[in-house]
C-alpha cells in the first residue's frame, strides 16, 4: 500500500531530505532517552533485588496507567498540538524523578518511592509516547520518512547501549538518587530544546509541527479516543500490523526490561556485567538502524518484520542455552539485530498508513497494544522466576516469537504492503 493511501500527496525528489528541525529535535529526544534508559535499568535492579514478584509489579505500575489513558493522550495530541503536550510532558518528569531522587535519598525502604514513580511515570507516558511518536510524520515529508524513523531507531538503540551502561555504573557508585538526578537534567534539557524549537517555528514558513486534523473541535474527547481503535481495528494493514507488535511486545520486551535482569541475579553477575547485555542488544539493533539510514529499508516491510522476529527468537534461545556471560553478551547482539529489523520496518509502515486525521491516535493504540500485553507477561514472567529457572521462562519467550514471525511471513495483508 502507497503512503499516497494516507491522503498525502506524493512528493518530489527535492522532499526526500530530512529537515534540520528534525534533527534538533532527535538530538534533544536522545539525550533525554538516554537518562530514561538509564534510570529505567536502575530501577529494574533495584527491584529485582526485591524479588522477581516485585520487579514485576514496579513494571506493571508503569504499563497499567499508560494502557488506561493511551487513547485519551493520543486524542488530546490530535486535538491540543502534540507540541504541547511534550513540553507539559516534559516539565512533570522532572517534577517525578526529582521527587524520586529526594525519596530515595532519605527512604530505608525503597517499595513505596519505586512504586509511586512508576505509577507517574506511566501516567506521563501516556500522554507523552503518542505525541513523540507522531513527531517524525509531522516533520518530515513523506519521502524521507523512511531514513527519519531509522534515525529515531538508531537514537532509540544507542540511548539502550549507553543508558544501562551508564545507570549501571552511577547506581554502584553513588546509587539510585543519583541516576533519578541525572535523568531530571536530561528532561529539563529536552524541555528546553522543545520551547527553543517551537519559538524559532511560530512563523510556520513551509511545514507546521501541528498540521490541521481536520477533526471536528465539538467531537467528544472520549469519541475521540475510541476513533483511533477504530481505525486501527478496520484497516487492512495496521489490524495485522499491530497485533504481531502486541505480540512482539508481550514476549520480547520482557526479555530485556526483566528476564535479564532476573537471570543476572540468578547468575550472580555485577550490573555492571548484566547491563553489557543489555548493551549489547542495544548494539545490534543499532546496527540494523544504522545500515537502514544509510541504505534505506526494504520493499517488503510486512516480510521483512517476521524475518526479523524469527532472528530475534534464535537469539532468545541462544541466551537461555549460554553458559558463559560471553556468549551470552553475543545472544543479546543477536536479539538486537532482530529487534532493530523488525522495529525499522514494521513502525515505518505503520506510520506510513496511518490517516493525516489519526496519527497520535494511531500512536497511541500502537502503544497500547504493547501495554497491554506486558501487564500480563512481566507479572506472569515474574511469578514463574519465583519457581522455574530463567532460562525456561526464555526458552517460552522464544517459542511465542517464532510462531508469530511465521505467521507474519504468511500474511497477505503484511506481505501485500508497499509503504
Amino acid at each position: 500500500m502507497a503512503a499516497t493511501s494516507t491522503g498525502r500527496a506524493p512528493s518530489s525528489g527535492s522532499a526526500t531530505a530530512v529537515p534540520g528541525t528534525y534533527w534538533a529535535w532527535l538530538g534533544g529526544t536522545t539525550l533525554s532517552l538516554i537518562g530514561v534508559q538509564a534510570m529505567a535499568f536502575a530501577m529494574a535492579w533495584v527491584a529485582a533485588g526485591e524479588g522477581g514478584g516485585f520487579a514485576a509489579l514496579v513494571l506493571t505500575a508503569v504499563n497499567l496507567p499508560r494502557a488506561l489513558l493511551l487513547l485519551v493522550g493520543g486524542a488530546v495530541a490530535d486535538r491540543l498540538g502534540a507540541w504541547t503536550v511534550m513540553v507539559v510532558s516534559d516539565a512533570a518528569m522532572v517534577v517525578v524523578t526529582v521527587a524520586l531522587a529526594a525519596a530515595v535519598w532519605s527512604a530505608a525502604d525503597p517499595w513505596l518511592p519505586l512504586l509511586l514513580a512508576a505509577l507517574a511515570i506511566g501516567v506521563v507516558d501516556a500522554f507523552y509516547l503518542p505525541s513523540t511518536g507522531s513527531m517524525p510524520r509531522r516533520l518530515v515529508p513523506p519521502a524521507g520518512l523512511a531514513r527519519a524513523m531509522s534515525a529515531r531507531q538508531l537514537a532509540g538503540q544507542l540511548a539502550l547501549f549507553v543508558g544501562p551502561a551508564a545507570g549501571s555504573l552511577l547506581l554502584a557508585a553513588l546509587g539510585l538518587a543519583a541516576v533519578a538526578l541525572a535523568n531530571a537534567s536530561s528532561f529539563a534539557l529536552m524541555l528546553a530544546v522543545l520551547v527553543v524549537l517551537r519559538a524559532a517555528m511560530d512563523g510556520r514558513p513551509s511545514g507546521s509541527p501541528e498540521p490541521p486534523t481536520g477533526q471536528p473541535p465539538s467531537q467528544p474527547l472520549w469519541r475521540a479516543a475510541v476513533d483511533g481503535l477504530r481505525i486501527a481495528a478496520s484497516h487492512a494493514v495496521l489490524r495485522p500490523a499491530l497485533l504481531l507488535v502486541g505480540v512482539a511486545a508481550g514476549f520480547l520486551l520482557p526479555v530485556s526490561s526483566l528476564l535479564v535482569p532476573l537471570l543476572g541475579r540468578e547468575r550472580t553477575w555485577s550490573s555492571p556485567a548484566t547491563g553489557a547485555i543489555v548493551a549489547a542488544l542495544a548494539l545490534g539493533t543499532a546496527t540494523v538502524a544504522i545500515l537502514v539510514l544509510v541504505r534505506g529499508a526494504l520493499p517488503d516491510p510486512g516480510r521483512a518484520s517476521g524475518a526479523a522476529l524469527l532472528v530475534a527468537a534464535v537469539g532468545v534461545v541462544t541466551l537461555a542455552a549460554a553458559g558463559s556471560l560471553p556468549v551470552s553478551v553475543v545472544a543479546g547482539m543477536v536479539i538486537g539485530v532482530g529487534s532493530g529489523g523488525f522495529a525499522t520496518h514494521i513502525g515505518p509502515m505503520i506510520l506510513a498508513v496511518a490517516p493525516d486525521t489519526h496519527v497520535s491516535r494511531v500512536q497511541s493504540v500502537l502503544v497500547l497494544v504493547q501495554s497491554l500485553p506486558l501487564l500480563l507477561t512481566v507479572n506472569v514472567l515474574g511469578s514463574l522466576a519465583e519457581v522455574v529457572p530463567v532460562a525456561a521462562l526464555l526458552y517460552g519467550c522464544a517459542g511465542v516469537l517464532a510462531v508469530a514471525a511465521v505467521t507474519a511471513l504468511t500474511s497477505p495483508s503484511l506481505r501485500g504492503c508497499r509503504c
